[in-house]
């Protein structure tokens, strides 16, 4: 067990989310929010139990996954996908857990963000000393928490009445974006520099160039959502003008990680958990140009969001089937392993 099966609770829940932000009219939306809501909750209750007991029975193993340059970005998903499912509560899940959706929602926001701020300093700090060891974009995923928490942080504010809870919300949800963005800007330097002067990562690790465009759309629909939330329109008009420059940039960066990643399929890209790096970052996508859509009125930036949710579904529908797929071999292997060692040693005993 290691945390980056907790992917495949961002991209599962992220679908959820994105689903209730969604004008009403569209068909099934409202129906999807709360499938795949569940669907996430299920998936964070089973690997939150596989990753205790991983802890509680190969604790060695998994501080070496915490030291581990490689495999230490990824607790950062477990933070996310805590914040996917407690975003999704207060949403998506809403009519399913009443009035006790608030609170769940700011429970799970609370842990998420504390495990978040975590990673992020953890990474942080192990960004200022001296690594031998080449940067991935996966080192982006321990510093994006406290944007998911910004994001997720609005609906919360909405929540708090007017006055100081409400502005300390506020202001807690502003310093998260910002602590998040500058980190961010810090690793994409490295990890870009290294890019351009040893070329892209082998091709297994393609998907996770997939990644900087969650940070791009999570910051995107964190800053229309608070100015929303907050109701003052200097805010609004800030995530706005935000959201038109960096969007802009998102859709190249979009288009340019559609070809690299076309490319390495006709190279034979072939599946690993990876995958799990396509939908989350298209969910953000999708979340932030429905979130900029409504704070500039626009219908075809909305619809957007909508074509971009669409093509999260389909992609989350392959990189299911190819996990499923890939589990039911490994498990068909392990069976076949263990049918073959009980039988070899039962013939040993026989000789012996």
């Amino acid at each position: 067990m290691t945390p980056n099966w907790f992917a495949t609770v961002m991209g599962t829940g992220i679908i959820a989310v994105v689903a209730a932000a969604l004008p009403a009219e569209i068909f099934m939306a409202r129906i999807a929010s709360e499938l795949f809501w569940l669907i996430a909750v299920a998936l964070l209750i089973g690997l939150t139990a596989a990753l205790a007991r991983h802890w509680a029975r190969r604790r060695e193993d998994a501080l070496g996954d915490v030291r581990s340059h490689a495999m230490f970005p990824f607790y950062g998903a477990v933070s996310m996908a805590v914040l996917t499912v407690g975003a999704g509560a207060g949403s998506a899940g809403r009519a399913l857990l009443g009035s006790a959706a608030v609170g769940t929602s700011a429970v799970l926001w609370t842990i998420g963000t504390v495990i978040g701020l975590a990673t992020y300093f953890v990474m942080v700090r192990r960004l200022t000393r001296p690594h031998q060891v080449a940067p991935t974009p996966s080192w982006l995923l321990p510093v994006v928490p406290p944007m998911v928490s910004a994001a997720g942080g609005a609906a919360l504010v909405r929540q708090l009445p007017q006055g100081a809870p409400k502005v300390a919300m506020l202001v807690i949800c502003y310093a998260l974006f910002a602590l998040a963005l500058i980190a961010a800007l810090s690793v994409a330097v490295v990890v870009g520099g290294h890019l351009l002067s040893n070329g892209l990562p082998a091709t297994p690790l393609i998907p996770t160039v997939w990644i900087p465009l969650g940070v791009i759309g999570q910051s995107v629909a964190a800053t229309n959502l608070l100015g929303a939330a907050s109701g003052l329109d200097w805010l609004h008009t800030f995530g706005a003008v935000y959201g038109i420059a960096i969007g802009a940039f998102g859709v190249i960066a979009l288009m340019t990680v559609v070809a690299v990643t076309a490319r390495a399929f006709l190279r034979g890209l072939s599946f690993t958990p990876t995958w799990w790096s396509f939908t989350f970052p298209v969910g953000t996508c999708a979340l932030g140009a429905n979130s900029l859509g409504v704070a500039l009125g626009s219908a075809m930036i909305v619809e957007v969001g909508v074509i971009l949710w669409c093509a999260l579904l389909l992609i989350w529908g392959t990189v299911t089937f190819h996990t499923l797929r890939h589990g039911a071999r490994l498990m068909a292997d392990r069976f076949s392993w263990e049918v073959f060692r009980s039988t070899h040693t039962g013939r040993i005993a026989d000789s012996a």
